[in-house]
Formats: structure tokens, C-alpha cells, sequence
């Protein structure tokens, strides 16, 4: 068993929120294998999101403008009821303000804990534009921290200063932070000679982020005291070693189930593999790259 934040997992291999959230019969199947799954993020009123196209592959990943697409919260909490209780369920929130954010958790009892997105990079007025504001996070964070005792993982993007944003969410209480969501890219069409996606940019994830975001995982290792979750284009078990290695004590994978459900197993059993021939634990590999 690993100890994430106060949050019990049975492994440290996480579905990333925004994967195959939005049902519940989906996520009770990665339930089976995964350590915990996070819901797609939800806010208090639904949302249609951006018009198709709104994903595109790429030969590096993914871009996306889904625009935080979503049912409203309190539809969504009675969806969650059928949760198979596998492994913890994480509800990721979006939201505006310390009201809605606390009207959010007072709606999803069901939840074990909870992520704010603070790091969404195409929904104005949410997410990434939320995370921005260092003040307003400090009020978010502390708020729920008051209202729950669940634990509170912060998602944090590195378009921000990632390291101080995380400083401000570590100072109002918050039990961890993931790192990153996706970032901000494009991608246009040269024949009909304009933007493909509807909403003209959106979000990049796959391996295209993962050397980013493995980066951020090594700086906040350095630098705050609670645990951080890496995020961002894993997609086989030397990345989540890599991750480890930087610091992470858990990790999150998405775009990779695009090629199928069974990519935690196929993960895991490489792990367990190089943990065996190496002679280590988990505990052992995280952050030990810094002891280099």
C-alpha cells in the first residue's frame, strides 16, 4: 500500500483526469488495475465545450480543445454513486471562486479526494486563468482545506511559474500537487490555410511534454514538502521510473489510452520487474536521481 497526501493506493499509477472520466462504467474498469482514478474535471453548471474538431492527433500526441466539456456537478455525483470503489476515486473540480469550489465538495461526498484544476489551458476564465492568479489559489486551497478532510491535490501547469505556484498552494495546506496538465499548442491546416482545432489553440499532451513535465517534477521535488504526482506523457514503465527517479511518489497517465485499456497492467508488470532486478522499493526510487 502507498500513502499519497493521506490518500491509500494500492499502486502509484493513476488515470489522469479528462481520460475516459465522464462515465462511470469507464472508469470502473480501469478501477480494476489502477491506483486511483481521477474524474474528468466538473463545475457546478455543465458545459457543451468547443465545437469538432476539437481533438487532433499528432505524430507527437495529442492536441486538444475539448473546452472542459462536462454535465452538471450534481448529475455527475449521482453518475459517481455506481463507482465500483476499486480504488480511490479523485473528483477533479473546476471552478471560479473559493464558493463554487466549496459548493463543488459539499456536492461530491462520494469523492475520497479531490483536484483542482488550476491548470487547463483552453477554458477561459477557468483552469489555467485561474491558476494565474497566485492570491486566488491561496483562497481556494485554504478554503477546502477548512471545509474537507479529504485530501486536496492541486494540478498545476508549467506555462506558470510552476515552483512558486506550488509554494502558495503548500502554505494554504494542500496535500499535494500534480504537474502538468497540457499545454498550450496549435496546429494548422496548410490547404484550407487556417487553425484545425474549433476553438483555433488547444492542449498538447503525449510524449511530445514528457521530458517538461519530468523537468517540473525534479524542481518541486527540490523545492516544496509535500508530495508531487507527475503528469505528462508517460506512456511505458522507464517513464514512470523516470518520474520516480525525479521525485514523483506517483504518477499520472492519459493520452496513452488511446492505444488501449490495459496500459496500467503492461506498466506495472515492468515496474515490478525493475524494482526486482534492482533490489529496491518504490520508497527507495523516489528522488534518489538527486543523490546522483
Amino acid at each position: 500500500m502507498l500513502k499519497v497526501g493521506g490518500l491509500n493506493l494500492g499502486n502509484p499509477v493513476m488515470l489522469a483526469s479528462g481520460i475516459l472520466g465522464s462515465y462511470v462504467s469507464s472508469l470502473n474498469r480501469i478501477a480494476e488495475h489502477a491506483g486511483a482514478v481521477v474524474t474528468k474535471s466538473v463545475g457546478l453548471k455543465g458545459r457543451e465545450g468547443y465545437k469538432n474538431p476539437c481533438v487532433l492527433k499528432l505524430e507527437c500526441g495529442f492536441l486538444n480543445a475539448v473546452g472542459l466539456a462536462s454535465p452538471p456537478a450534481r448529475d455527475f455525483a449521482r453518475e459517481l454513486e455506481g463507482f465500483n470503489r476499486l480504488c480511490p476515486l479523485i473528483v477533479s473540480l473546476f471552478g471560479s471562486s473559493p464558493e463554487e469550489f466549496k459548493e463543488l465538495v459539499e456536492i461530491f461526498e462520494v469523492a475520497d479526494a479531490f483536484e483542482l484544476n488550476f491548470s487547463c489551458p483552453h477554458a477561459k476564465g477557468l483552469g489555467l486563468e485561474v491558476g494565474m492568479d497566485f492570491d486566488l489559489v491561496y483562497e481556494i486551497v485554504k478554503t477546502l482545506k477548512g471545509k474537507t478532510e479529504k485530501p486536496v491535490f492541486a494540478k498545476l501547469s508549467a506555462n506558470l511559474d510552476y515552483v512558486e505556484l506550488a509554494k502558495v498552494c503548500e502554505s494554504a495546506g494542500v496535500d499535494g500537487v500534480v504537474v502538468t496538465n497540457t499545454l498550450r499548442g496549435l496546429a494548422i491546416d496548410i490547404v484550407a490555410k487556417k487553425p484545425i482545432l474549433s476553438n483555433v489553440s488547444g492542449g498538447l499532451s503525449g510524449k511530445a511534454i514528457k521530458p517538461i513535465a519530468l523537468k517540473c517534477v525534479w524542481d518541486l521535488f527540490e523545492e516544496v514538502e509535500v508530495p508531487v504526482i507527475g503528469c505528462g506523457g508517460i506512456s511505458n514503465w522507464k517513464d514512470v521510473v523516470e518520474f520516480m527517479l525525479a521525485g514523483a511518489v506517483a504518477v499520472q497517465v492519459g493520452s496513452i489510452f488511446y492505444y488501449g485499456y490495459d496500459v496500467i497492467q503492461k506498466i506495472l508488470e515492468g515496474l515490478k520487474s525493475y524494482l526486482r532486478i534492482n533490489r529496491l522499493s518504490l520508497d527507495e526510487i523516489v528522488g534518489l536521481a538527486h543523490k546522483r
